[in-house]
């Protein structure tokens, strides 16, 4: 089936590395893109300047829309120790300043949600509460720069059983610069390992609040990132739910194989519902 003049163009998230494999795809329609160089300790705690340098230096001639994978590893954004909460808002600090140098207007950040969470959060009066408490403290200096500097953080949901709760959150910063993300393959995992609804739920969810999507496939037994088509993720249901969006997230294909991406992106083309 060949796509719709409508269909939404995809994007990827891409290293440094693979970026320069895949820059003529990229520009040739400036495409959405995710740069996955800025995430972890090593690079940030090093010459990550240099690293920018290379980036910038590749994206010559780009006028798309650009962001960065955040830092990550090691840490949850609603600690209960302040000590891990002043780690944590340096490391996101450090992430905002590496969008500033490569122009990125938007960086991933990971819920802090689990399944755990979802059957014993609220059997304590004022749990819930008290985590987006930790979440506005560990967030406070980040959410301001963020709006300082033009870039949107978006919340990527990663063991969410509620497609509601992380959409929520985003709301109660009452901030354009904190707004949702949703990973296919993270929801998918949700839905069939754990009962979480399917993920067109979570797009309908999020509704406009909805800045960024990855796309991953997975068979929903783990967390595959594999290219569209090779796991089980309903892609005609997903890109649905995006068509009754106005607010055009961001569609960034992000799997462990970023040399055969294009593969991933040619089979939702010939689904007719991406190009």
């Amino acid at each position: 089936m060949a796509a719709s003049l409508e269909a939404p163009i995809l994007g990827a998230a891409l290293t440094k590395e693979t970026l320069a494999i895949q820059r003529d795809w990229i520009l040739e329609k400036q495409r959405d893109l995710e740069i996955q160089d800025f995430f972890s300790s090593e690079t940030l705690d090093g010459d990550w300047r240099s690293v920018g340098a290379e980036i910038r230096r590749l994206l010559d001639g780009y006028t798309g829309r650009l962001g960065i994978h955040g830092p990550f590893w090691g840490f949850k954004i609603d600690s209960q120790d302040p000590l891990i909460r002043s780690v944590v808002s340096k490391r996101l600090l450090q992430g905002l300043e590496a969008c500033e140098m490569v122009g990125a207007t938007q960086m991933v950040i990971h819920s802090p949600f689990t399944t755990w969470d979802y059957n014993n959060l609220d059997i304590n009066p004022g749990s819930r509460h008290a985590l987006t408490e930790r979440v506005h403290l560990t967030l406070k200096d980040v959410v301001q720069r963020a709006e300082n500097v033009g870039c949107e953080l978006v919340i990527e949901n990663i063991e969410d059983k509620d497609p509601t709760a992380r959409v929520l959150l985003a709301r109660s910063f009452n901030s354009a610069a904190v707004r949702v993300s949703i990973d296919t393959g993270h929801a998918h995992y949700a839905h069939v390992s754990t009962g979480a609804p399917p993920v067109d739920y979570y797009i309908d969810a999020a509704g406009d609040d909805l800045a960024h999507v990855h796309i991953q496939d997975t068979d929903g037994y783990s967390d595959r990132h594999w290219l569209p088509g090779d796991g089980s993720v309903r892609w005609a249901a997903v890109f649905r739910a995006l068509g009754r969006l106005s607010s055009k997230p961001r569609l960034l294909i992000e799997v462990k194989d970023q040399t055969n991406i294009r593969r991933g992106a040619a089979h939702l083309e010939a689904l007719g519902l991406a190009v």
